[in-house]
């Protein structure tokens, strides 16, 4: 991960190539522009989302060669080139920045001559699980939206469900159940509201925006989505349908954490034990005793 990073700071400022360097010794001292890297606290963050590892990246500038005008541009071109922006190691296990803003005031080392700040950024490490260890959703409503919304975006897409996965691609979409009701609907129906949340992954912003509402105004046009059901033997026992209930996006949220979709897909089951033979007819002789 440190040596990805260090390869994209040096692609973003063509002047920190060889210069990216890791935390400083106490007393140590920078002689050329550069950017120091260093990695802090890392916790667990979501099940989705994996974990989060906090780093710190410092842009030093000369104060004689642009100073804090300086500083401020290299500051910039860190902030639009990694927030947001999914990454990958070189042995394919992608990650997520995200900036967090800056810990402190800018700082001015008068001995060697330099100007820096120190920018928060949070990577986001999908947890990698192993395969024996996957255990496949068996909910049918968030199997069908998978695929409807694979449909929808067609094969350059990549549409997970649950979590990201370690290898993640972009652009991409991940589904999520969030929360899950049953209510009654009468004497002999129950009524089932599952709310979804939905994260859209590209490199473009625009093209995020526009992903995000495509997808909402064909959910909203959509009415309901069809359910297949499958048996043991790989028959298709049934084909039912849930509802789209409620549908809304929030364009400005982080959409590796916290998604942008709002989805609330409801549908009506007969309640358990109901499927019994009705009494259509009542016969009565006064003569029994």
């Amino acid at each position: 991960m440190k040596q990805t990073l260090k390869q994209k700071l040096a692609e973003l400022v063509p002047a920190w190539q060889g210069q990216v360097r890791d935390a400083l010794a106490p007393g140590e001292l920078v002689n050329e522009p550069c950017a120091v890297i260093a990695f802090a606290e890392e916790v667990p963050k979501s099940s989705w989302a994996g974990y989060r590892r906090i780093i710190r990246i410092a842009p030093y500038a000369r104060l004689t060669e642009g100073g804090a005008e300086q500083l401020e541009v290299w500051s910039s071109r860190l902030m639009e080139g990694l927030h947001q922006v999914r990454l990958q190691d070189t042995e394919g296990n992608a990650f997520t920045c995200i900036y967090l803003g800056s810990s402190d005031c800018d700082r001015i080392d008068s001995g060697a001559g330099f100007i820096t700040r120190s920018l928060r950024f949070g990577v986001y490490v999908p947890e990698v699980i192993e395969q024996d260890l996957v255990i496949e959703t068996q909910d049918y409503s968030l199997l069908a939206l998978q695929n409807w919304t694979q449909a929808e975006l067609g094969s350059s897409w990549s549409v997970y469900r649950d979590t990201w996965p370690g290898g993640y691609e972009s652009p991409s979409v991940l589904w999520r159940l969030a929360s899950y009701d049953i209510a009654e609907a009468g004497a002999s129906t129950l009524e089932i509201r599952k709310q979804f949340v939905g994260h859209v992954m590209t490199g473009n912003s625009v093209t995020t925006r526009n992903t995000v509402i495509r997808l909402v105004e064909q959910l909203g046009i959509q009415a309901r989505i069809a359910i297949t059901s499958v048996g043991s033997e790989g028959t298709t026992e049934s084909r039912r349908y849930v509802t789209v209930d409620d549908v809304s996006a929030d364009l400005q949220a982080d959409a590796y954490l916290n998604g942008q979709i709002r989805l609330t897909l409801q549908e009506r089951i007969r309640r358990p034990g109901t499927d019994v033979p009705f009494i259509r007819q009542v016969h009565h002789s006064r003569g029994i005793e």
